[in-house]
């Protein structure tokens, strides 16, 4: 379960007005120790588990490049989606940039193993009129590294501020010209999260996975937010049980928008970004 409460540790947050600048300026900000490592090593093995049954059938994973993998799943997929969802910091975050009516719209996970590649630079989506024209985000990726990330495992890295670049030239409005690479990695910072930390970012901001020297895989979750409107969800196949929804807790459910059906289906993957696939 997650470390603490609301009512527990409110003052011990980080400051959602720091978190919001942060989203605003760098386009991603963390909160570390959100979590007890054994909460994670519980997700870990959720993660596994998915990943074995997704790669044992046709369309249960997309490629993300050379030994990197992409797998969507529905939230009873993982043990500890409640806790995830209703963090404390999750929340405040997500009402504070998407407002009270926000969407969990994506769960899933990526894992770089070893011998993974430098991605392209790349954002996860073309960015939306409103954040083009009226500098508002519309959607949050939550993420969540199921282990201590090392130097040589291929860490995540952002090129902060770019969640504003309109895009408008890049290749399918996501993928900038080789020619701004060296931009970015002037700008590029690298991060190192440990088990328990967890991060915001806009899906906006140019980033890419890097190369995996080790030989660990770096198994990262991927919780996606919406603002109404934002039309993200359409993108993405996840769904509830009757059973499940019904244990959900009601601050949970106000959150979900997904159906609600008797059985679930395994999702084939279709949030494939073009060009990572190489």
């Amino acid at each position: 379960m997650a470390t603490t409460t609301l009512e527990e540790t409110s003052a011990a947050l980080p400051d959602v007005g720091d978190s919001v600048r942060a989203l605003y300026g760098d386009g991603i900000v963390g909160h570390k120790q959100a979590f007890e490592r054994a909460w994670v090593r519980r997700l870990a093995e959720d993660v596994d588990a998915a990943f074995a049954e997704a790669r044992g059938r046709e369309g249960g994973a997309v490629g993300r490049g050379p030994h990197r993998w992409y797998v969507e799943i529905h939230p009873e997929a993982l043990r500890g989606f409640v806790d995830l969802v209703d963090h404390p910091w999750v929340r405040a975050i997500s009402d504070a940039v998407l407002g009270p009516d926000y969407r969990v719209v994506e769960v899933g996970f990526d894992i770089p193993f070893a011998g993974a590649v430098n991605q392209p630079w790349h954002r996860d989506f073309p960015s939306p009129p409103a954040t083009r024209s009226e500098g508002r985000l519309t959607s949050l990726a939550f993420n969540v590294t199921c282990v201590d990330t090392e130097a040589d495992m291929g860490p995540f890295e952002v090129a902060p501020g770019t969640q504003w670049e309109a895009g408008t030239g890049f290749e399918h409005e996501m993928f900038p010209p080789r020619s701004e690479y060296p931009r970015y990695e002037k700008l590029a910072e690298r991060k190192f999260p440990r088990m328990g930390d967890i991060s915001a970012r806009s899906a906006l901001t140019i980033h890419r996975g890097t190369k995996n020297h080790s030989d660990k895989a770096r198994p990262v979750l991927v919780l996606g937010m919406d603002a109404p409107g934002a039309g993200n969800a359409e993108h993405h196949d996840m769904a509830v049980t009757r059973g499940f929804w019904a244990g959900l807790p009601p601050r949970v459910r106000r959150h979900m928008g997904c159906p609600i059906v008797d059985a679930l289906t395994p999702i084939t993957q279709k949030h494939t970004i073009e060009g990572l696939v190489m």
